[in-house]
């Protein structure tokens, strides 16, 4: 059972990041989407749609249907995908290509370190949600303040609040199979949200560290 459920979430996560890059990819190539959603106030539209599906999704997925909970998760993907296109415009596609493989060793390691442990990760959650909201704080702060140092600093606790999120929802998921009260394929697209929301913040982090900029 277990095997099985994680091949599903994994297979959905995948499924989601393949929208949210070929989106963001195909809407960078053209010039006409990319001024209606950054010269306009779409892209903060946008912003306020992908909380509303990611809060409709964490609240609901449970109780709605399977395919319900699918089409909602691919919706987000791809309304992510709209606003994930600046990193096209921003950064040279190599080194999005490299940054990837990176975020995906990382997130692969911690993922299986999540799965094959014995210690109860749940311990760990409170702290990791605590650091998670003092880190958005910060990030506010930041937008005033203009500092690229604190950036680099909210980068890599970022990147550590994350990789530690990402062992801690796997080993979730895997005990998430024994709820028999959740349909498969709903407790399949809850595990492919989180760990979605876990591998894109790992990504992005590593980019505004890693990256390259085309300027």
């Amino acid at each position: 059972m277990n095997n099985k459920l994680m091949s599903k979430v994994f297979l959905w996560m995948t499924l989601g990041l393949l929208v949210t890059f070929a989106t963001g990819y195909f809407v960078a190539g053209n010039e006409k989407m990319i001024a209606n959603i950054f010269g306009s106030n779409m892209h903060w539209v946008l912003m306020i749609v992908e909380l509303i599906l990611v809060f409709i999704l964490s609240a609901r997925a449970a109780k709605m249907s399977g395919t319900s909970a699918k089409i909602f998760f691919l919706l987000y993907s791809f309304v992510s995908g709209l606003t994930f296109s600046s990193i096209f415009i921003v950064y040279n596609l190599m080194s999005i290509f490299y940054v990837f493989i990176i975020a995906a060793i990382v997130f692969a390691i911690f993922g299986a370190i999540g799965y094959f442990t014995d210690m109860d990760l749940t311990k760990i959650g409170t702290f990791l949600l605590m650091g998670l909201i003092a880190v958005v704080i910060c990030m506010i702060m930041n937008m005033f303040i203009g500092s690229e140092n604190f950036d680099l600093v909210i980068s890599i606790i970022s990147i550590a609040i994350f990789i530690g999120f990402t062992a801690y929802d796997v080993q979730k998921i895997k005990n998430m199979s024994e709820n028999e009260a959740i349909p498969e394929d709903n407790v399949a697209i809850i595990g492919a949200l989180e760990l979605y929301l876990d591998y894109i913040n790992i990504f992005l982090h590593l980019l505004s560290i890693m990256g390259d900029s085309k300027d």
